[in-house]
């Protein structure tokens, strides 16, 4: 089953459950309430769903928004092979900490976004305007209840502006976090899974109709588990409202490529859907 978060003909914000067979309105959803009800019985949780439902949808509503409300996102780095290299390629100084952050016992995790920063399916991303070399970055991002359970998966775009955290590790705040970087959907895959769904994990990228960039990774090629990385998540860390925890990435474009505004972001993932959104300058 998965969910969504739209906007119906009337402008109100809503909820929907999907299955094999049905496109369920949820009445009276809470999201953070519910993802705050599901310690301890997510699996219960999610079932319990479908008796929400106040009527069938003939088709899922077009105006599809990120599936959260007030969760922040986090983020891993450097968990895939792939990502390494390309730090090491993008840092001025050589990339050395890449190198030793890939092999270390403590991973690295940022905080990525405020729910306000997060667009949905079929908005638009932003990219820096004092930034000369932007990418997008797709990931699997796990939905968490506050107990650090997992209760879905989801898509992930982590947009980063390479240039600037590669002048200096330090700077990784501003490559990453501003208006805009972050965007989440199209829906949540709801499970209670402990690992990572093995899928594939693709990303389009699109300049006047033209693909100028297309690639291909795994789950199977993250390094960390997800019980390793949850365990330092969750050190010292609480999360009322739950969040979602972007899992890193293992595609990237060449180091002579950069977004620019107009250009179409779709990165699918085996199983949970197609994420696309348009690209701006922030």
């Amino acid at each position: 089953m998965q969910l969504f978060r739209y906007i119906d003909a009337l402008g109100n914000r809503s909820w929907a459950l999907s299955n094999e067979n049905d496109i369920l309105q949820l009445v009276d959803f809470d999201f953070d309430s519910w993802l705050a009800g599901s310690i301890g019985r997510v699996d219960e949780a999610i079932n319990g769903l479908a008796a929400t439902a106040v009527r069938k949808l003939t088709t899922l509503p077009a105006q599809l928004l990120a599936p959260i409300i007030s969760q922040e996102i986090w983020a891993a780095g450097v968990t895939y092979e792939r990502s390494r290299e390309a730090r090491q390629e993008e840092a001025q100084d050589g990339g050395d900490i890449y190198a030793r952050v890939y092999r270390a016992e403590r991973p690295e995790i940022f905080f990525k976004a405020p729910a306000r920063y997060v667009v949905g399916y079929g908005d638009s991303v932003g990219i820096r305007k004092d930034a000369t070399w932007n990418v997008p970055e797709p990931e699997l991002g796990i939905v968490l209840n506050p107990a650090l359970e997992t209760v879905g998966f989801v898509i992930g775009n982590d947009m980063s502006s390479r240039d600037i955290e590669g002048e200096n590790p330090l700077y990784l705040p501003q490559a990453k976090i501003y208006s805009s970087a972050c965007a989440i959907g199209p829906g949540i895959l709801l499970s209670s899974s402990a690992d990572y769904p093995q899928a594939t994990i693709q990303l389009e990228i699109v300049r006047n109709d033209v693909s100028l960039f297309v690639g291909e990774t795994h789950t199977n090629r993250i390094r960390r588990p997800l019980a390793e990385l949850m365990g330092y998540l969750g050190r010292s860390s609480s999360f009322p409202a739950g969040l979602i925890f972007l899992s890193g990435t293992g595609i990237i474009p060449p180091g002579e490529f950069t977004l620019i505004e107009g250009d179409v972001v779709t990165i699918t993932i085996e199983g949970i859907g197609v994420l696309t959104n348009i690209v701006k300058v922030v």
